[in-house]
């Protein structure tokens, strides 16, 4: 049995669109003006990314979680963001193909947030 990482992504609906494209298996490629793409280590930085930065960018954010291969997932050293618990991974735009293929399972949706406080969870 392969031991799994688990990792959050906070999103908005045109990236979770893309995602849903895929039947929940991998991450779109990222667009120019974005040259990594960053999941994070705990699932309360990714609320609050989703909540106060998804919502008023786009209406909506969402929480998403997945598992990626430990082992592979450790050639990405985890970066501190800010905060001690502000951590990510950075996955550089161009590997991101290889890394979509070492995702085990689904990608899930836990957590939907809108305006006023309306907050979804499926856990």
């Amino acid at each position: 049995m392969t031991e799994t990482l688990t990792l959050w992504r906070p999103t908005g609906p045109e990236e979770l669109a893309l995602v849903e494209a895929t039947g929940w298996r991998a991450w779109p490629p990222r667009l120019p003006e974005q040259p990594i793409f960053y999941p994070v280590l705990n699932e309360d930085y990714a609320i609050r990314i989703a909540r106060d930065w998804n919502v008023p960018a786009s209406g909506v954010g969402y929480v998403t979680r997945f598992h990626v291969d430990a082992a592979f997932a450790a050639r990405y050293p985890v970066q501190q963001a800010g905060g001690r618990t502000i951590l990510e991974l950075w996955v550089p735009a161009e590997e991101l193909a290889e890394f979509n293929r070492h995702i085990v399972g689904r990608i899930e949706v836990i957590h939907e947030f809108r305006p006023a406080g309306l907050t979804w969870r499926r856990a």
